[in-house]
This record gives C-alpha cells, structure tokens and sequence, in this order.
C-alpha cells in the first residue's frame, strides 16, 4: 500500500528564540555552578519537554518564594517577576538569578520611566499571564491598568486622559494588538506609546513566517504547549490568514490525525520555548504516514543571542 503524498512547508524561523535559549541556558549554568537542587520561580519557559528535562538535571520548580529554602539558588523565570520577588529574596538573604528575557526587562523599564514622568500606563496583555503580573508588578498598584481587547479600551477607568502610556506584552499578535493601540489613540489622542514596538522580534517573525505560508496550505500544526501565548497567538494567526484548520500539539503523540485526513499539504511551526527536536520528532511522525517533500517557507533571519548574567560567568 503506498502512502499518500504531502507537501511539508517548514517555517523559518521557528522555535527557541534568543531569550529562551538564554534561560534555559541560566538553569543549566546554575546547576554546574552550584549543583542540585536549583529552585526556579515558575516553569523557566512554557515547555513541559523543556522543563521535565531540567528536572531531571536537578531544577526543582515551584510557584512562589516561599517554597524555596534559603540556602539554594533561585531563578526567576523568562517571564519576569514583580519588584516585590527580588526584594523578598534579597530579605531572606538568597542567592537569585534573574533569567527575565531582556526584551521584557526593555518593557519594564519602559513602564518605570514612565511613571517617574508622571503617566499612568495601560498595558495590553493577557490577564493572570505571568509576563503581565511581572510588569504590572514593577509598580504600585493602579498605576498599571490592563486591556485585553478594543472593548475593553472602552471601559477602561483613568486618573487623567492627559497623562497616559501604554505598553504591550511581548508575545501578542501583532494584528489584535494593532487594533488595540488603534482604539487607544482614538480614545485618547495624547497617549504615549514605545519609542520601539514592544512585541519581540522573535513573535513578529514567526507571526509572519505563518502568514505567508498560511494561503499555500490545507492544514497547520504549531507545536508549543497550551500555556504558551506565543503558541497559540499562531494558532490565530494561521486562521486568520486563510489556513483552514490549525492545531496546537505539544508533540508528535498529540497529534489529531483524523483531522488530517484527506489533508495534501500541510504548515509546520513551532513557538518560541519550543526545542528543535520536537519539530523533527513530528516531522518523524508525518513520514510514517505520509510521502512527505519538505519546503522551507524563510521569511526572516535571527542572530539575536543575549548574554547570562555575570554572576554566572564568574567562578563558583
């Protein structure tokens, strides 16, 4: 019996982007450093392949501070945490990193400058999100209101029209939030927004690679885990441009293969905390079934890296 052709279109880029690939660089860099167990704030990335693998290493995950003992190194995770994290630790005396992706340290800083002007900030974000609490945590509380959507920006209670900013999570897509900052501007002329898009390069980019694959294809699959807000922004994404079906796999096994069926050429993605090998794994899975041609659909190229903290690259 022969296997039905499929033509494969590979997004690039896909995957781990640079603050990822720095976090979970920080977790396997304390662990030489300190040895187990080190105790990390919250999953280090929204991957539970990734994070099952840094368990295994030594890395205990819990969700606050105060399961962590004193005398362990912590790790904040890539999402960042509110002020009141580090100053808990720097209370009880802790060893921490702080592994929060810099494009989200930009936005905290962002948020800082704006209050010291005077501006109470609107963010545009996900509710209970943990990139959300950690920038609306960088300030006291009701200096930082959250909108998730143009309606919202519409009920949306301010201290004074005159004197607002905005600021976005990292990992939205790209055309809601635009409708969104659209809706502010109408609502509020004066409103002052980010010298520089706070969206991360690396969301954009795979945003786009899925738009342009998006109406060449029956059928999408993004692998990334539920949790993850920049997974499943791609998932919208593809629907969005024209894809027929998207689905969100965490791996190879999740894999809905009656929706497949009859499917000739399919979209493949992976989010930002997602590793290279669970792509392959479901490319592996796709070849059982299928005569598979792979085409690489590039719409952008990555050399962004950022570096670990020092005291990481210092001797124990």
């Amino acid at each position: 019996m022969t296997t039905p052709p499929l033509d494969l279109f590979l997004a690039a880029p896909r995957g781990f982007c640079a603050g990822v690939d720095r976090a979970i660089k920080i977790v396997e860099m304390a662990l030489e450093k300190w040895g187990a167990p080190v105790y990390v704030r919250h999953e280090i990335v929204h991957n539970r392949f990734v994070v099952d693998r840094l368990r295994d290493l030594g890395a205990v995950f819990v969700e606050e501070l105060s399961d962590c003992p004193d005398d362990r190194p912590v790790i904040f995770s890539a999402h960042g945490v509110p002020k009141s994290v580090p100053s808990q630790a720097q209370a009880r005396n802790m060893v921490y990193v702080d592994a929060t992706c810099p494009l989200v340290s930009k936005v905290h800083i962002e948020a800082e400058r704006h209050h010291q002007s005077g501006l109470q900030i609107i963010m545009i974000g996900h509710a209970g999100h943990p990139e959300t609490i950690g920038t609306t945590g960088q300030l006291p509380p009701g200096e930082v209101l959250l909108v998730e959507t143009p309606e919202d920006v519409a009920r949306v209670d301010v201290r004074d029209p005159e004197k607002l900013a905005f600021v976005t999570q990292t990992t939205l897509s790209v055309d809601d939030t635009a409708d969104i900052v659209a809706a502010l501007r109408a609502r509020f002329p004066r409103i002052v927004g980010p010298h520089k898009e706070d969206i991360c390069y690396a969301t954009t980019n795979r945003q786009e690679a899925v738009k342009a694959m998006a109406p060449r294809i029956d059928a999408m699959l993004v692998v990334g885990a539920p949790n993850s807000s920049n997974s499943r922004r791609l998932v919208e994404v593809a629907a969005r441009a024209g894809c027929g079906y998207a689905q969100l796999v965490q791996r190879a096994a999740d894999i809905d293969w009656r929706a497949l069926d009859g499917m000739r050429s399919l979209g493949l993605t992976a989010g930002a905390s997602a590793p290279e090998e669970l792509v392959d794994e479901v490319i592996a899975a796709l070849r059982t079934r299928y005569e598979v041609t792979v085409h690489e659909v590039e719409t952008a190229t990555e050399n962004v890296e950022f570096k670990v903290p020092r005291a990481l690259r210092a001797p124990a």
